[in-house]
């Protein structure tokens, strides 16, 4: 009898560990596709029929077909000859779109579906990145690179509520509690900020030397966030209840984008190592995508990429994984199955 217990108990395990591994992603290459110069950044459409592209040197966004497997238009905002475009965000509630750009501290807001243009919003900010955007007080919040501040921007009327302070070089940002609390990253001050969006106040922070943090995701529940740290070539894991950093997982080379899968697996866009003559020109060795399980804590694969890895995305159904070659002005485009 307990013989026939303990096999019933080793095939059960041995059948949940089976289980466990065909949960695994594969990743299957679907193709390269040319692109504007410099895509910084790379945004599923929520319905999933589109790339868009931000070009970092090159005059606006360009807009991807998945079903053409091709640029299909490039959108120039009005003061597009000034290029600088960052970073994008889709917020569907609103049928909007909007794209930053650096040089001239705007954001743009376009409709979607259709992309027609619709407003410029000033930040009052210098060098405006990364864009967020916040139901619960109805604002876009968005990042400054030079002035060292988040702009608070009513929704609205596109007025800037706020500028709030924060350390050098702000990047990443993230709501958390419901959208009570903002986390901002700061690149060049190496510290993860808590703000409330209640008071604009800073919460809590944790400083971590020479990190240059740049990107940051949470978990559905919000009980944790990742964040990629390029200095020290780590993906850092913080508990956001205690606001402390648990594990640091190290990877290739410039950590820039990353994305989680399945609720379990970070997608971490790698650049490579910078060129010695300049971090700006093309690196010496191209960049990887690393998978990292993060319930079993290591890194489960890694893909090729081009050069300059930079933005990365997955599409809303999880069943695409998007990534742009900085240098190469290209995307790949992968299928994602489990």
């Amino acid at each position: 009898m307990k013989r026939l217990l303990f096999c019933l108990i080793s095939v059960f395990f041995g059948l949940m560990c089976f289980a466990e591994a065909a949960l695994q992603p594969e990743f299957e290459k679907i193709g390269v596709y040319p692109c504007g110069k410099q895509p910084k950044q790379v945004i599923f459409s929520p319905d999933a029929k589109f790339v868009v592209l931000p070009l970092l040197e090159d005059e606006g966004f360009d807009i991807f077909s998945v079903d053409e497997k091709k640029v299909i238009k490039r959108i120039k905002p009005p003061e597009y000859a000034k290029l600088g475009f960052a970073e994008g965000l889709f917020v569907p509630s609103k049928q909007a779109f909007f794209v930053s750009q650096m040089t001239t501290g705007n954001i743009y807001e376009y409709s979607y579906p259709g992309f027609e243009y619709r407003r410029t919003i000033a930040t009052k900010g210098v060098w405006s990145k990364f864009i967020a955007y916040n139901p619960k007080y109805d604002v876009l919040v968005v990042s400054n690179w030079v002035s060292n501040d988040v702009s608070v921007i009513d929704f609205s009327t596109g007025e800037v509520k706020k500028l709030i302070k924060t350390k050098a070089a702000p990047r990443g940002m993230s709501f958390v509690d419901g959208g009570d609390t903002l986390i901002v990253l700061s690149f060049d001050g190496g510290t993860i900020q808590k703000i409330s969006m209640k008071t604009y106040e800073l919460v809590d922070s944790v400083y971590i030397e020479k990190a240059a943090m740049r990107h940051i995701v949470t978990d559905a529940a919000q009980t944790k966030a990742w964040i990629s740290d390029m200095y020290h070539a780590d993906v850092l894991e913080l508990n956001l209840k205690t606001f402390k950093i648990e594990r640091k997982y190290h990877v290739f080379n410039n950590p820039n984008t990353i994305d989680l899968l399945g609720g379990r697996y970070l997608c971490v866009s790698c650049r490579g190592p910078n060129n010695k003559a300049d971090y700006t020109k093309r690196s010496p060795v191209d960049g990887k995508i690393i998978v990292i399980d993060t319930a079993e804590k290591k890194q489960l694969c890694e893909i090729q990429g081009g050069n300059q890895p930079t933005g990365l995305a997955l599409s809303p159904g999880q069943d695409m994984l998007v990534f742009s070659d900085f240098q190469d002005a290209a995307l790949e485009l992968y299928l994602v199955r489990f």
